[in-house]
């Protein structure tokens, strides 16, 4: 059985093991969900700010705040999505042994860690601007829907993407107070970044999926998924060059585009689409396509 749950891991080996429920429950021992909801938040600061160049008190604050924030959303968002999808979990190999599927935790002891954790991200929200507060209160209703969408669409990858790129124009709102257009160019190249390292992850469940009829970007584009997924990365590096472009290019920039082009490409090489473990790693590989994102667009 392929589990997307890793015992072996350090934060299961020193921890008291009556604590390995809740962490499996807010997947603190995959951090990589952090790293893609933080880095378009990150873009969306350093690139109003023009860069780390004029990097001050103010930003590094933003920065530290939309930090702590994705930390905690992250954690709301999969038991949001672990309530939706308790039933589904239990009849799939991979997420049968997630803490609310096999019984872990109780559905009322998970409701009151989600009121938890909506609560501080609410205490973060509310030291923002007002136009990123608005944001942050819309974002909500994205969180609140995306679980249902691999029931009623084939590309619940586009409205992940929608969610979780949201930090975009929250990042750009904190710093300037309004939306201009690079926050959009960046939030447009964010969705397409996510439809292609979502639907490199959803390849893992494709064979669940269809026997319990879940919808993905995976099982509609099929044996031609690297195609779409390539082209996914090349709309993401075109708008994201087009966001950069329309603030504050730099000498740099060319070369800094370069070098996450070159990742894309060699998650597009290295994918084997029919073997989970490596879906795995190839999606959790995006952490670095979105630092290198995070160079460019703060130099």
């Amino acid at each position: 059985m392929f589990s997307d749950i890793d015992l072996s891991q350090i934060v299961f080996r020193k921890t008291p093991e009556s604590w390995h429920p809740y962490i499996k429950l807010t997947r603190i021992d995959r951090p990589i969900g952090i790293w893609l909801l933080l880095m378009p938040c990150l873009w969306g600061i350093f690139l109003a700010d023009n860069g780390l160049a004029n990097m001050n008190a103010h930003t590094f604050r933003l920065a530290l705040l939309f930090t702590a924030g994705a930390a905690l959303m992250r954690t709301a968002g999969c038991i949001v999505n672990d309530l939706w999808d308790m039933k589904l979990d239990a009849a799939v190999d991979r997420t049968k042994t997630r803490p609310l599927a096999s019984g872990e935790i109780s559905i009322s002891r998970a409701l009151q860690i989600l009121a938890g954790l909506l609560g501080l991200s609410f205490l973060i929200l509310i030291t923002l601007p007002h136009m990123a507060i608005l944001l942050g209160v819309l974002s909500l209703f994205l969180v609140g829907s995306y679980p249902a969408m691999k029931r009623i669409t084939w590309v619940p990858q586009l409205f992940l993407g929608l969610t979780f790129n949201w930090g975009a124009l929250m990042g750009w709102a904190a710093v300037t107070g309004h939306l201009a257009k690079p926050a959009f160019m960046l939030y447009i190249g964010g969705i397409f970044w996510t439809l292609a390292y979502d639907t490199i992850y959803a390849h893992q469940d494709k064979e669940d999926d269809a026997l319990v009829g879940i919808k993905s970007t995976a099982r509609l584009f099929g044996d031609n998924s690297k195609y779409f997924v390539g082209l996914f990365f090349a709309l993401s590096i075109g708008f994201l060059i087009k966001a950069k472009y329309a603030a504050s290019p730099g000498i740099l920039t060319p070369l800094l585009t370069a070098l996450f082009a070159a990742q894309a490409l060699w998650q597009l090489k290295s994918w084997n689409m029919n073997d989970p473990g490596t879906c795995l790693k190839i999606f959790k590989s995006n952490q670095v396509y979105g630092l290198l994102a995070l160079l460019m667009l703060a130099i």
